[in-house]
């Protein structure tokens, strides 16, 4: 009788061991289930859509069966980096981060040691060699539809040089990398205009991000609306003060209606001849700013979809699995310097984004990415 009480026992303490072991996988298939934590750190809820961004990834990955926790940084990387180390030290097997700047490379290094992969979410992480994943939007052709909605608002293939468009150009935060690429994208379309002299630039004139004295200086810190505001109101009673501009190239759907709220306490614009002013992320307020027709155009980024191929790339990741996400596109040829962090070329995964303008409005409305009494504004 001893004999078999001892049996079962050592039975009993190996399947145990067995059990455990299978719970606790980085990335095997045991630990891909409910038992799996995702850290979701977002970077601020300024822009609305990071607020929109966060719960669409918590909501994809719960619907999968991870446990899935959310925080937001307030613009603050130190605030960030706690929260990091937080979801470190409950265990969590993976991070999707959408960081404030490169300062969260020291927490981004911690997951490395701690084998738990992580996923750059819709900013690249610069100066870095301690993760693999990116994905995002194609954010150079974001730019580029930015440049193509000025091109077509002003009809510059008709404009001359004898009577020439006026612009003033802003782009995002300077420690945010896809600024630069918006920007790239939209001065690759508007830099033959300004080389003819049928498009001149009011303020300063980069020609690329490359130029980076003159790219900080229309660079707006954590993309606060109050400073695009602020600068705004500064060249239109400097720069701007005895010129009409036609047009602002400003980043985001924020930055532009701060941008469109300067201009319309300037008695030049007060009229209601605006400026052909940019915008990206259809957020609602810029949705039917368009729909009014103050604000010309805005790019819609379907981040509901982001959200979703950003936990099926984090879903294959832990299973061990060949990323293979739908309806994104492996970065190659020249796009792979969008996941260049300075360190390393990290695998990018694209989405495609459109570009909307009144006429086309209906595009985000139907994808549902508003609520019924905002859509209702909209139809």
């Amino acid at each position: 009788m001893k004999k078999i009480c001892l049996v079962l026992i050592i039975l009993l303490a190996a399947g145990s061991f067995v059990f455990a072991s299978g719970a606790q996988g980085g990335s095997g298939g045991a630990a891909a289930g409910g038992s799996a934590l995702i850290g979701i750190a977002m970077p601020e809820t300024h822009v609305l859509r990071w607020q929109k961004d966060g719960a669409s990834l918590k909501t994809e990955a719960e619907k999968r069966g991870y446990r899935a926790e959310v925080a937001f940084g307030d613009a603050d990387q130190t605030q960030q980096n706690r929260q990091i180390q937080g979801f470190l030290t409950q265990g969590a097997k993976l991070l999707v981060v959408g960081n404030i700047n490169d300062g969260v490379n020291s927490v981004i290094a911690d997951a490395a040691r701690d084998k738990v992969a992580v996923i750059a979410y819709d900013r690249l992480i610069m100066g870095s060699a301690d993760y693999d994943y990116y994905i995002t939007f194609d954010n150079f052709k974001v730019g580029q539809f930015q440049g193509q909605g000025i091109e077509q608002g002003l009809n510059l293939a008709s404009a001359t040089a004898a009577s020439p468009k006026y612009i003033t150009l802003f782009a995002g935060s300077p420690t945010d990398n896809n600024s630069k690429f918006f920007f790239d994208g939209a001065m690759s379309v508007l830099n033959p205009y300004i080389d003819k002299g049928v498009l001149k630039v009011v303020g300063p004139y980069p020609k690329t991000s490359a130029d980076n004295a003159n790219f900080q200086r229309i660079a707006t810190e954590n993309w606060q609306a109050p400073l695009a505001k602020t600068r705004m109101e500064n060249l239109l009673s400097n720069d701007a003060r005895d010129v009409v501009l036609d047009a602002v190239l400003a980043p985001n759907d924020t930055l532009a209606r701060a941008i469109i709220e300067a201009c319309l306490a300037d008695a030049k614009y007060a009229g209601g001849k605006l400026p052909v002013v940019t915008g990206q992320d259809a957020e609602f307020d810029s949705a039917l700013s368009i729909k009014n027709g103050q604000q010309y155009m805005t790019v819609f980024k379907d981040t509901a979809k982001l959200a979703e191929a950003a936990v099926i790339l984090a879903d294959q990741i832990l299973k061990g699995q060949t990323p293979n996400v739908p309806g994104a596109s492996l970065a190659s040829g020249s796009l792979t310097s969008i996941g260049d962090t300075g360190r390393k070329v990290v695998k990018a995964y694209l989405l495609e984004p459109v570009i909307i303008t009144k006429n086309n409005i209906s595009v985000p409305v139907n994808a549902g990415f508003y609520t019924d009494a905002e859509a209702a504004q909209l139809r």
